[in-house]
C-alpha cells in the first residue's frame, strides 16, 4: 500500500487502536520526551504512536514514536511483517531466468513495480499552501529539547535533500539539525553518509563557488522518511527506493527559494544553504549510544525559506538509550538487506543487529560452515560490505542458531570460543558516534567465531555433543502437561 501522506498513515494507526492523542498541555521541553520514553519502553500494548495536541506555546501538534513497533513500521511500508521486505528484495535479486512464458510474465511483472517507482513531478503541492520568504523563521515549530545535557533543541526526523555539485546527483539522508538560533541550524551529516560526501565535494570547488543548496524536509510518505535513513549504496536515489518500496513513485515539487526538490506531501520544509567552508560547534546531543555525543565541528545550515500545509504536523523522534523508535526504522534496513548480503555471501543464514548493539556495535550472523576459516571469511566481508565496514563486534554462529535469541548467542559466543583460536582483533573505520574508539572515527574491531567446532578446525580434543531431549519425550509431556498441575 502507498501512503500518500503522513496523516494518512496516521489516520491508519488510529483506526487500528496504535495511536494515542494527548490532548493536555505538555512541554516540549523534556517531558515530551519522558513520556515517550516510558511508551517506548511500555509492554506492547503500551507502546503506541503518539500525538501531542497541545503543546505548550504553539499551534503546530507533535507527532512521535510513529515507528516505535514492528507492527507500526512494516505497515508505514506497506507490509504486515518487516520480513515481507525481503521476500521482495529476494525476488527481484533472483536472476534465474524462468523456463515457461507464464514464468517469465511473472518475472516481468517483479521488473514492473522498479519502473513505476520513478518520481513524478507537480507544480503545486500541498507542502507549499503556506510559503514563507520574506522573514522566515523556525521559531513557530515545535521542536524539542530532549535530555537535559542537550546544547540545544533539535530536529531529529528530517529527510535532507542534497545534491551532488559535480555530477548532480540527488542525496536524501537522516541527519539531526540543532537550533542555532530562528534562521542558523548546526548541519550533523556524519563523514560517512551521502550527504556529507556532497559538503566534501563542494568545498573542494576552487572559491568561489557559491553556497550548496540544502532543504530539510519533514513529514510525507512514511516510505519516503524510512528510505531517507536506509544505508543505501550511492547510486541508488532514496526517491526512487521509496517510490519502489511503495509501488508508486514519489510526487515531488520544486523549492521555491532554492533549486532543488522536495516531496509536494510533506508537512513542511526548510529551504536553505551551506558554505562548504563554514563551521559551528554542534552538540553535546543525547544519542542512540545512549550517552552525550561528544561536541564538534560541523556544517551551518541558513534558512532563505519556510513552506508548509496550512494545518502542519510536527514529526519529531527522540533517540538515547535503547529500544528506542530508531532500533525499529534500523531492524526495517537489517531485513530489507538480508537477502542483498546473501546474494554477495550465499552461506549467510540469517543476521541480527539487537538494539543492545545500538546498530553498529554488535552483529550476529549465522552460517552454513563448510571449510577452515569459512567464519573468517564471513566477518572480513561484511566489514566490507557498505556501512557494515562500521560494525565492532560481528558474531557468527552456526546455521541452527536463533541469531534473535540473545541468551542463547551469549551461551554459545561464551561457551564455543578459546579466545586465542576465536577471536579476530583488528582496525578500522568506526561509526562518527563511538564515544570508545582509539580516536574518532577509527579504532579496533572484534570478531567472534562461536560456531562449533571440529574436524574442519583442526580441534585437539572431541567436540561434545549437546544436550537436547528426544523428540518422542518431549511430545509425551506436551501431551501430559495439564495432567501434571503445572
Amino acid at each position: 500500500m502507498a501512503w500518500r501522506d503522513l496523516r494518512e498513515f496516521v489516520d491508519h494507526l488510529e483506526r487500528r487502536g496504535r495511536l494515542r492523542r494527548v490532548r493536555v498541555p505538555v512541554s516540549r521541553d523534556l517531558e515530551i520526551t519522558e513520556i515517550t520514553d516510558r511508551v517506548s519502553k511500555g509492554p506492547p500494548e503500551r507502546n503506541v504512536a503518539l500525538l501531542f495536541e497541545r503543546v505548550e506555546g504553539f499551534e503546530i501538534p507533535v507527532l512521535i514514536n510513529t515507528f516505535g513497533a514492528p507492527d507500526r513500521m512494516a505497515w508505514a511500508l506497506g507490509v504486515e511483517r518487516l520480513d515481507e521486505l525481503g521476500e521482495r528484495v529476494a525476488k527481484l535479486l533472483d536472476v534465474r531466468l524462468p523456463g515457461t512464458f507464464a514464468e517469465r510474465l511473472a518475472r516481468l511483472g517483479t521488473l514492473v513495480d522498479v519502473v513505476r517507482a520513478a518520481p513524478r513531478r507537480v507544480t503545486s503541492a500541498p507542502c507549499q499552501e503556506v510559503v514563507e520568504t520574506t522573514r522566515p523563521s523556525v521559531a513557530e515549530l515545535p521542536i524539542l529539547t530532549c535530555w537535559p545535557g542537550d546544547a540545544g533543541r533539535f530536529i531529529t526526523l528530517p529527510c535532507v535533500f542534497t545534491r551532488d555539485p559535480v555530477t548532480g546527483a540527488r542525496n536524501v539522508g537522516m541527519y539531526r539539525l540543532q537550533v542555532f538560533d530562528e534562521r542558523t541550524l548546526g548541519l550533523h551529516w556524519q563523514t560517512h553518509k551521502g550527504g556529507a560526501e556532497h559538503h566534501r565535494r563542494a568545498e573542494a570547488r576552487p572559491a568561489p563557488a557559491g553556497p550548496m543548496p540544502v532543504a530539510v524536509v519533514l513529514g510525507g510518505d512514511p516510505a519516503m522518511i524510512y528510505a531517507a535513513s536506509a544505508p543505501l549504496p550511492p547510486a541508488v536515489d532514496e526517491v526512487v527506493f521509496a517510490g519502489w518500496l511503495r509501488g508508486e513513485g514519489v510526487e515531488l515539487v520544486r523549492c521555491r527559494t532554492i533549486d532543488l526538490e522536495v516531496p509536494a506531501h510533506a508537512e513542511i520544509v526548510l529551504e536553505g544553504w551551506v558554505d562548504p567552508r563554514e563551521r559551528r560547534l554542534e552538540g553535546p546531543f543525547g544519542d542512540h549510544t545512549g550517552y552525550y555525543s561528544i561536541p564538534r565541528e560541523y556544517p551551518v545550515f541558513h534558512l532563505t525559506a519556510v513552506t508548509r500545509r496550512a494545518r502542519p504536523i510536527y514529526p519529531t523522534t527522540i533517540v538515547g538509550r535503547p529500544p528506542q523508535e530508531d532500533y525499529w526504522l534500523g531492524k526495517a534496513t537489517e531485513r530489507l538487506f538480508l537477502p542483498i548480503i546473501r546474494m554477495v555471501l550465499p552461506e549467510v543464514v540469517d543476521i541480527n543487529m539487537p538494539a543492545e548493539g545500538v546498530f553498529h556495535n554488535l552483529v550476529i550472523v549465522s552460517i552454513r560452515k563448510r571449510y577452515p576459516g569459512h567464519a573468517r571469511q564471513v566477518m572480513y566481508a561484511l566489514w566490507g560490505l557498505g556501512l557494515l565496514a562500521l560494525a565492532k563486534t560481528i558474531v557468527v554462529v552456526s546455521e541452527h542458531v536463533n541469531v534473535h535469541d540473545l541468551r542463547e548467542v551469549a551461551w554459545r559466543a561464551t561457551g564455543n570460543i578459546d579466545p586465542r583460536r576465536d577471536l579476530v582483533i583488528l582496525e578500522g573505520p568506526l561509526d562518527d558516534l563511538d564515544h570508545a574508539a582509539l580516536r574518532h572515527r577509527y579504532g579496533g574491531k572484534l570478531g567472534v567465531d562461536a560456531t562449533e567446532k571440529g574436524p574442519l578446525d583442526d580441534l585437539g580434543q572431541p567436540w561434545p555433543q549437546e544436550i537436547v531431549m528426544s523428540e518422542e519425550i518431549r511430545a509425551l509431556v506436551t501431551r501430559r502437561w495439564k495432567d501434571y498441575g503445572l
